[in-house]
Protein backbone atom coordinates (compact mmCIF):
# COMPACT_ATOMS: atom_id res chain seq x y z
CA UNK A 1 0.00 0.00 0.00
CA UNK A 2 2.85 2.59 0.69
CA UNK A 3 3.84 2.01 -2.42
CA UNK A 4 1.78 4.91 -4.15
CA UNK A 5 2.48 7.47 -1.19
CA UNK A 6 4.08 10.91 -2.23
CA UNK A 7 3.39 9.50 -5.71
CA UNK A 8 1.79 11.58 -8.66
CA UNK A 9 -0.03 9.44 -10.79
CA UNK A 10 -1.49 9.97 -14.19
CA UNK A 11 -3.84 7.74 -15.81
CA UNK A 12 -4.71 8.34 -19.32
CA UNK A 13 -8.47 6.78 -19.73
CA UNK A 14 -8.75 7.38 -16.41
CA UNK A 15 -12.52 8.26 -16.84
CA UNK A 16 -13.47 5.34 -18.61
CA UNK A 17 -14.29 1.64 -18.08
CA UNK A 18 -11.54 0.30 -16.82
CA UNK A 19 -9.84 3.37 -16.03
CA UNK A 20 -12.54 3.83 -13.70
CA UNK A 21 -11.61 0.83 -11.66
CA UNK A 22 -7.91 1.76 -11.78
CA UNK A 23 -8.43 5.19 -10.14
CA UNK A 24 -10.86 3.67 -7.48
CA UNK A 25 -8.46 1.17 -6.65
CA UNK A 26 -5.56 3.37 -6.65
CA UNK A 27 -7.58 5.44 -4.12
CA UNK A 28 -8.17 2.65 -1.82
CA UNK A 29 -4.45 1.92 -1.64
CA UNK A 30 -4.23 5.40 -0.72
CA UNK A 31 -3.01 7.55 -3.84
CA UNK A 32 -3.64 11.00 -3.04
CA UNK A 33 -2.59 12.44 -6.26
CA UNK A 34 -4.26 11.25 -8.94
CA UNK A 35 -4.65 13.52 -12.45
CA UNK A 36 -6.89 12.32 -15.21
CA UNK A 37 -7.17 13.66 -18.33
CA UNK A 38 -10.29 14.08 -20.58
CA UNK A 39 -9.68 14.13 -24.27
CA UNK A 40 -11.81 17.60 -24.55
CA UNK A 41 -8.60 18.96 -22.79
CA UNK A 42 -5.83 16.72 -24.06
CA UNK A 43 -6.14 15.49 -27.48
CA UNK A 44 -3.32 12.54 -26.85
CA UNK A 45 -3.16 12.07 -30.82
CA UNK A 46 -1.67 15.51 -31.08
CA UNK A 47 2.16 15.82 -29.59
CA UNK A 48 2.10 19.35 -28.08
CA UNK A 49 -1.46 18.25 -25.88
CA UNK A 50 0.97 15.57 -24.85
CA UNK A 51 3.48 18.05 -23.60
CA UNK A 52 1.33 20.26 -21.79
CA UNK A 53 -0.35 17.04 -20.18
CA UNK A 54 3.18 16.15 -18.59
CA UNK A 55 3.91 19.98 -17.71
CA UNK A 56 0.03 20.13 -16.22
CA UNK A 57 0.31 16.74 -14.53
CA UNK A 58 4.17 16.53 -13.23
CA UNK A 59 3.38 12.67 -12.82
CA UNK A 60 5.95 10.28 -11.26
CA UNK A 61 3.89 6.79 -13.06
CA UNK A 62 2.01 7.22 -15.72
CA UNK A 63 -0.50 4.00 -17.08
CA UNK A 64 -1.52 4.36 -20.45
CA UNK A 65 -5.10 3.02 -20.72
CA UNK A 66 -6.51 5.39 -23.37
CA UNK A 67 -7.28 3.86 -26.64
CA UNK A 68 -9.79 4.20 -29.60
CA UNK A 69 -11.35 0.25 -29.55
CA UNK A 70 -14.11 -1.29 -30.80
CA UNK A 71 -15.39 -5.04 -31.74
CA UNK A 72 -15.18 -6.47 -34.99
CA UNK A 73 -17.67 -3.89 -36.85
CA UNK A 74 -15.55 -0.84 -35.30
CA UNK A 75 -12.42 -2.34 -36.51
CA UNK A 76 -13.30 -3.38 -40.21
CA UNK A 77 -15.07 0.38 -40.62
CA UNK A 78 -12.38 2.43 -38.63
CA UNK A 79 -9.32 0.53 -39.60
CA UNK A 80 -6.91 3.88 -40.13
CA UNK A 81 -8.44 5.30 -37.55
CA UNK A 82 -7.51 2.75 -35.06
CA UNK A 83 -4.15 2.28 -36.39
CA UNK A 84 -2.76 5.96 -36.63
CA UNK A 85 -4.74 7.29 -33.12
CA UNK A 86 -3.34 4.26 -31.08
CA UNK A 87 0.09 4.58 -32.33
CA UNK A 88 0.55 8.30 -31.87
CA UNK A 89 -0.84 8.46 -28.50
CA UNK A 90 1.45 5.50 -27.18
CA UNK A 91 4.39 6.67 -28.82
CA UNK A 92 3.73 10.12 -27.91
CA UNK A 93 3.38 9.70 -24.15
CA UNK A 94 6.27 7.05 -23.69
CA UNK A 95 8.46 9.45 -25.73
CA UNK A 96 7.98 12.85 -23.87
CA UNK A 97 7.43 10.58 -20.72
CA UNK A 98 11.14 9.44 -21.15
CA UNK A 99 12.77 13.15 -21.60
CA UNK A 100 10.67 14.59 -18.49
CA UNK A 101 12.23 11.70 -16.54
CA UNK A 102 9.12 9.43 -15.48
CA UNK A 103 9.65 7.00 -13.37
CA UNK A 104 7.88 4.07 -14.64
CA UNK A 105 5.59 3.81 -17.15
CA UNK A 106 2.63 0.96 -17.55
CA UNK A 107 1.61 0.55 -20.94
CA UNK A 108 -1.64 -1.62 -22.06
CA UNK A 109 -1.42 -3.53 -25.41
CA UNK A 110 -4.24 -5.68 -26.44
CA UNK A 111 -4.73 -9.48 -27.44
CA UNK A 112 -5.14 -8.20 -31.02
CA UNK A 113 -1.30 -8.15 -31.41
CA UNK A 114 -1.04 -11.97 -31.19
CA UNK A 115 -0.77 -13.77 -34.69
CA UNK A 116 -4.31 -15.28 -35.92
CA UNK A 117 -3.24 -18.81 -35.68
CA UNK A 118 -1.33 -18.90 -32.28
CA UNK A 119 -1.09 -22.15 -30.44
CA UNK A 120 -3.48 -22.08 -27.82
CA UNK A 121 -2.83 -21.36 -24.81
CA UNK A 122 -1.07 -18.06 -26.09
CA UNK A 123 2.22 -17.79 -24.65
CA UNK A 124 4.07 -14.29 -24.54
CA UNK A 125 7.01 -15.83 -26.85
CA UNK A 126 4.64 -16.42 -29.39
CA UNK A 127 3.49 -12.67 -29.79
CA UNK A 128 5.75 -12.28 -32.82
CA UNK A 129 5.37 -15.46 -34.99
CA UNK A 130 2.95 -14.30 -37.54
CA UNK A 131 0.26 -11.78 -38.22
CA UNK A 132 -2.42 -11.17 -36.78
CA UNK A 133 -6.28 -11.65 -37.24
CA UNK A 134 -7.46 -9.98 -40.27
CA UNK A 135 -9.54 -7.70 -38.90
CA UNK A 136 -8.65 -5.81 -35.85
CA UNK A 137 -4.87 -5.85 -37.06
CA UNK A 138 -4.74 -2.45 -37.78
CA UNK A 139 -4.81 -2.20 -33.77
CA UNK A 140 -3.33 -4.82 -32.66
CA UNK A 141 -0.18 -3.81 -34.67
CA UNK A 142 -0.50 -0.11 -33.52
CA UNK A 143 -0.74 -0.97 -29.54
CA UNK A 144 2.27 -3.85 -30.08
CA UNK A 145 4.61 -1.24 -31.64
CA UNK A 146 4.21 0.17 -27.51
CA UNK A 147 6.41 -2.80 -26.78
CA UNK A 148 8.92 -2.45 -29.20
CA UNK A 149 9.08 1.14 -27.58
CA UNK A 150 9.42 0.13 -24.11
CA UNK A 151 11.71 -2.87 -24.49
CA UNK A 152 13.73 -0.05 -27.12
CA UNK A 153 13.85 2.54 -24.71
CA UNK A 154 14.34 0.48 -21.44
CA UNK A 155 17.65 -0.93 -23.51
CA UNK A 156 18.79 2.67 -24.38
CA UNK A 157 17.86 5.04 -22.10
CA UNK A 158 16.81 2.42 -18.87
CA UNK A 159 13.66 3.74 -19.10
CA UNK A 160 11.49 2.04 -16.80
CA UNK A 161 8.33 0.73 -18.94
CA UNK A 162 6.46 -2.21 -18.73
CA UNK A 163 3.80 -3.66 -21.31
CA UNK A 164 0.45 -5.68 -20.24
CA UNK A 165 -1.35 -7.75 -22.68
CA UNK A 166 -4.93 -8.12 -21.18
CA UNK A 167 -7.82 -10.26 -22.97
CA UNK A 168 -11.37 -9.04 -23.66
CA UNK A 169 -12.36 -7.45 -20.60
CA UNK A 170 -15.95 -7.14 -19.89
CA UNK A 171 -18.42 -5.81 -16.58
CA UNK A 172 -20.27 -3.27 -15.31
CA UNK A 173 -19.55 0.33 -17.23
CA UNK A 174 -18.57 -1.50 -20.27
CA UNK A 175 -19.85 0.02 -23.68
CA UNK A 176 -23.46 -0.96 -24.57
CA UNK A 177 -23.70 0.70 -27.90
CA UNK A 178 -24.33 -2.32 -30.47
CA UNK A 179 -22.00 -0.01 -32.85
CA UNK A 180 -18.87 -0.19 -31.04
CA UNK A 181 -19.29 -2.94 -28.40
CA UNK A 182 -17.75 -5.83 -27.88
CA UNK A 183 -19.67 -9.32 -27.67
CA UNK A 184 -20.82 -9.34 -24.12
CA UNK A 185 -22.22 -6.09 -23.50
CA UNK A 186 -23.87 -6.37 -27.06
CA UNK A 187 -25.69 -9.84 -26.47
CA UNK A 188 -26.45 -8.81 -22.49
CA UNK A 189 -28.67 -5.45 -24.66
CA UNK A 190 -30.24 -7.66 -27.85
CA UNK A 191 -31.47 -10.34 -25.50
CA UNK A 192 -32.90 -7.52 -22.85
CA UNK A 193 -34.63 -5.70 -25.73
CA UNK A 194 -36.05 -8.35 -27.39
CA UNK A 195 -37.68 -9.38 -24.07
CA UNK A 196 -38.82 -5.99 -23.73
CA UNK A 197 -39.99 -5.76 -27.46
CA UNK A 198 -41.68 -9.49 -27.69
CA UNK A 199 -39.37 -10.96 -30.33
CA UNK A 200 -39.10 -14.17 -30.65
CA UNK A 201 -34.96 -14.45 -31.84
CA UNK A 202 -31.82 -12.56 -31.79
CA UNK A 203 -29.43 -12.76 -34.16
CA UNK A 204 -25.68 -13.48 -33.35
CA UNK A 205 -22.51 -12.71 -36.14
CA UNK A 206 -20.64 -15.36 -37.17
CA UNK A 207 -20.72 -19.52 -36.42
CA UNK A 208 -21.18 -19.49 -32.37
CA UNK A 209 -17.31 -22.26 -32.77
CA UNK A 210 -14.63 -19.32 -32.16
CA UNK A 211 -13.17 -19.42 -28.57
CA UNK A 212 -12.44 -16.32 -26.36
CA UNK A 213 -11.10 -15.83 -22.75
CA UNK A 214 -12.57 -13.03 -20.69
CA UNK A 215 -11.48 -11.03 -17.66
CA UNK A 216 -13.98 -9.46 -15.06
CA UNK A 217 -13.01 -5.78 -15.32
CA UNK A 218 -12.62 -5.42 -11.70
CA UNK A 219 -9.76 -8.09 -11.96
CA UNK A 220 -7.92 -6.42 -14.69
CA UNK A 221 -7.43 -3.31 -12.91
CA UNK A 222 -5.52 -5.25 -9.98
CA UNK A 223 -3.74 -6.74 -12.24
CA UNK A 224 -2.58 -3.25 -13.67
CA UNK A 225 -1.64 -2.08 -10.35
CA UNK A 226 -0.10 -4.95 -9.06
CA UNK A 227 2.32 -4.82 -12.07
CA UNK A 228 3.32 -1.05 -11.52
CA UNK A 229 3.74 -1.97 -8.04
CA UNK A 230 5.93 -5.37 -8.53
CA UNK A 231 7.11 -5.65 -11.92
CA UNK A 232 10.04 -4.37 -13.63
CA UNK A 233 11.12 -6.12 -16.23
CA UNK A 234 11.02 -5.89 -20.26
CA UNK A 235 8.84 -8.88 -21.05
CA UNK A 236 5.42 -8.34 -22.10
CA UNK A 237 3.02 -10.56 -20.06
CA UNK A 238 -0.50 -11.77 -20.16
CA UNK A 239 -3.24 -10.34 -17.88
CA UNK A 240 -6.16 -13.20 -18.35
CA UNK A 241 -8.57 -15.67 -16.43
CA UNK A 242 -7.44 -18.68 -17.62
CA UNK A 243 -10.31 -20.29 -19.28
CA UNK A 244 -11.62 -20.01 -22.51
CA UNK A 245 -15.34 -20.69 -23.84
CA UNK A 246 -17.25 -20.95 -27.36
CA UNK A 247 -18.61 -17.98 -28.69
CA UNK A 248 -21.62 -20.28 -28.47
CA UNK A 249 -21.78 -21.26 -24.99
CA UNK A 250 -21.30 -17.79 -23.87
CA UNK A 251 -24.64 -16.80 -25.90
CA UNK A 252 -26.40 -19.55 -23.99
CA UNK A 253 -25.03 -18.18 -21.00
CA UNK A 254 -26.03 -14.79 -21.40
CA UNK A 255 -29.53 -16.53 -22.88
CA UNK A 256 -30.14 -18.04 -19.51
CA UNK A 257 -28.83 -15.42 -16.84
CA UNK A 258 -31.40 -12.37 -18.93
CA UNK A 259 -34.04 -14.68 -19.21
CA UNK A 260 -34.53 -14.54 -23.17
CA UNK A 261 -36.82 -17.42 -24.05
CA UNK A 262 -37.03 -17.14 -27.91
CA UNK A 263 -34.23 -18.53 -30.61
CA UNK A 264 -30.69 -17.58 -31.66
CA UNK A 265 -30.02 -17.53 -34.88
CA UNK A 266 -25.99 -17.15 -36.24
CA UNK A 267 -25.67 -14.73 -39.06
CA UNK A 268 -22.69 -16.92 -40.77
CA UNK A 269 -22.31 -14.10 -43.67
CA UNK A 270 -20.76 -11.98 -41.00
CA UNK A 271 -16.96 -13.11 -39.50
CA UNK A 272 -15.83 -15.12 -36.47
CA UNK A 273 -12.94 -13.30 -35.95
CA UNK A 274 -10.02 -15.31 -34.77
CA UNK A 275 -10.82 -19.12 -34.01
CA UNK A 276 -9.47 -19.24 -30.60
CA UNK A 277 -8.13 -17.37 -27.51
CA UNK A 278 -6.56 -18.43 -24.22
CA UNK A 279 -3.75 -16.94 -22.55
CA UNK A 280 -0.89 -18.71 -20.68
CA UNK A 281 -1.39 -16.31 -17.61
CA UNK A 282 1.77 -18.31 -15.28
CA UNK A 283 4.30 -14.93 -15.60
CA UNK A 284 1.56 -12.41 -14.53
CA UNK A 285 1.21 -15.33 -11.24
CA UNK A 286 4.94 -15.59 -11.23
CA UNK A 287 6.20 -11.76 -11.33
CA UNK A 288 3.75 -10.37 -9.61
CA UNK A 289 1.13 -12.41 -8.01
CA UNK A 290 -1.80 -11.77 -10.15
CA UNK A 291 -4.50 -14.13 -10.50
CA UNK A 292 -8.27 -13.25 -11.54
CA UNK A 293 -11.12 -14.03 -8.97
CA UNK A 294 -14.14 -13.82 -10.74
CA UNK A 295 -15.84 -16.64 -12.32
CA UNK A 296 -17.61 -15.75 -15.77
CA UNK A 297 -21.25 -16.57 -14.12
CA UNK A 298 -20.63 -13.87 -11.76
CA UNK A 299 -19.27 -11.17 -13.58
CA UNK A 300 -22.02 -11.67 -16.21
CA UNK A 301 -24.17 -11.31 -13.70
CA UNK A 302 -23.13 -8.34 -12.07
CA UNK A 303 -22.85 -6.65 -15.38
CA UNK A 304 -26.16 -7.84 -16.55
CA UNK A 305 -27.49 -6.03 -12.83
CA UNK A 306 -25.78 -3.06 -14.02
CA UNK A 307 -26.95 -2.67 -17.09
CA UNK A 308 -30.55 -3.39 -16.27
CA UNK A 309 -30.10 -0.16 -13.64
CA UNK A 310 -27.95 2.19 -14.82
CA UNK A 311 -26.66 1.35 -18.38
CA UNK A 312 -29.20 2.03 -20.57
CA UNK A 313 -29.58 5.80 -19.61
CA UNK A 314 -26.29 6.71 -20.96
CA UNK A 315 -25.74 4.33 -23.99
Amino acid sequence: MRFWENRRVLVTGGAGFLGSFVVEKLRRRGCEDIFVPRSKDYDLVEMEAVRRLYRDGKPDIVIHLAAQVGGIGANRVNPGKFFYDNLMMGVQLMEVGRKMGLEKFVALGTICAYPKFTPVPFREEDLWNGYPEETNAPYGLAKKMLLVQAQSYRQQYGFNAVYLLPVNLYGPGDNFDLQTSHVIPALIRKCLEAMERGDDHIIVWGTGKPTREFLYVEDAAEGVLLAAERYNQPDPVNLGAGFEISTKNLVELIVKLTGFKGEIVWDTSEPDGQPRRMLDTSRAQQEFGFAAQTSMEEGLRNTIEWYKQMGRIIV
